[in-house]
């Protein structure tokens, strides 16, 4: 028996990771609460996700435990003990707004969360390779202090900037604003380098920008892409927060970033730091999504302007994944950003159409 634990494995990248490690013949034990219904409310839950894996992935045990019980995830860990062979950690809560509400409870899970699983994996199967799914928020607002050019209908770095493909690991992540969200997530993301340095451990953490597809549970507080489409299919208003709504995010699939992981399980190393995300390949400004989720919906959405942005937002957020591709050189994007809304919208319609 080879198993992989997948933390908050209902949700968007869980329950894409717990697909794909299936499908290559892993025992696949999943731990999800359904914390993204108490964060965000009803739409958000990930029920249906946790249903459709159970009915339709026969390698598949869910457990209902929550990463903040340490007793609860090292009784799980001592079950499997050494024939865990990998462990992807993707359970947290990812909105900077709800951090500002709760800081206790988000720290308590991104951080301390992190922490539970990191020692459970430890003592009880050290070999096992250790993949973390940190944010590119550690970097705080540093980006915003790029120079930046305004077009059209986006925001782009100015031509010839070191930056110009894209942000590199080699950014600070101090003396910047993050946010209690981001905040959390530099600890968790630090304590995943350690554990491979300290101690040895194979480790990655992977800093995504906007991770995507269509099984996410979108809502207002998280899921950029997911959400647009959604309010264009519902006939849902939308607020797009400062900048113009000319702010630029790359996107990532989720099968793309879980692709990812099965390389770095066959070929581990030892507290790797990674930028991943739609790069130049998969990006759009707000102003640009909208206009895609339109055109691909063949219906209007109705938005207004709030001048304030959220605190810790990023104005241009272009990530380059080279440093990835070159420890990988066989991975590579399959999705861009209009082949994504298509795929949210194709597989979302007839839930989310009024």
């Amino acid at each position: 028996m080879s198993v992989v634990v997948v933390t908050g494995s209902a949700g968007l990248i869980g329950s894409e990771t717990v697909r794909s490690f299936a499908a290559q013949g892993y025992d696949v034990v999943g731990l999800d609460n359904d914390m993204r219904r108490t964060f965000f409310g009803d739409e958000a839950s990930t029920a249906q996700n946790r249903v459709a894996l159970e009915r339709t992935v026969k390698a598949y045990t869910h457990h209902d435990l929550d990463v903040r019980d340490r007793e609860g995830v090292d009784g799980l860990f001592s079950r499997y003990g050494e024939h865990v062979a990998a462990v992807v950690h993707t359970a947290a809560q990812p909105s900077h707004d709800w951090a500002a509400r709760a800081p206790f409870v988000d720290f308590d899970v991104n951080a301390v969360g992190t922490l539970n699983v990191l020692e459970a994996c430890r003592q009880r199967c050290p070999a096992a390779t250790f993949i973390f799914t940190s944010t590119n928020k550690v970097y705080g607002d540093t980006p915003n202090r790029l120079p930046l050019v305004e077009l059209d209908t986006r925001w782009e770095i100015e031509p010839g900037h070191v930056y110009q493909d894209g942000i590199t690991e080699d950014m600070a992540v101090d003396a910047t604003l993050h946010s209690l969200f981001g905040a959390s997530k530099v600890a968790a993301d630090v304590l995943v380098q350690e554990y491979g340095r300290y101690f040895g451990m194979s480790t990655a953490c992977f800093r995504g920008g906007t991770l995507t597809g269509p099984a996410h549970a979108a809502t207002a507080l998280h899921g950029f892409l997911g959400y647009v489409m959604r309010c264009v299919l519902e006939g849902r208003h939308y607020e797009v927060y400062g900048y113009k709504g000319k702010q630029v995010r790359d996107a990532i699939h989720s099968a793309d970033l879980v692709r990812a992981f099965g390389e770095v399980v066959r070929a581990p190393r030892q507290a790797a730091v990674y930028n991943i995300g739609g790069g130049r390949t998969s990006n759009a400004s707000v102003l640009e999504a909208i206009a895609l989720s339109e055109e691909i919906a063949g219906r209007r959405l109705e938005w207004t302007y709030v001048e304030q942005p959220r605190i810790g937002d990023h104005i241009w957020w272009i990530g380059d994944n080279g440093r990835f591709e070159a420890d990988y050189p066989k991975w590579k994007l399959e999705y861009d950003v209009p082949a994504i809304l298509r795929e949210i919208h194709d597989v979302n319609r007839d839930r989310w159409q009024v």
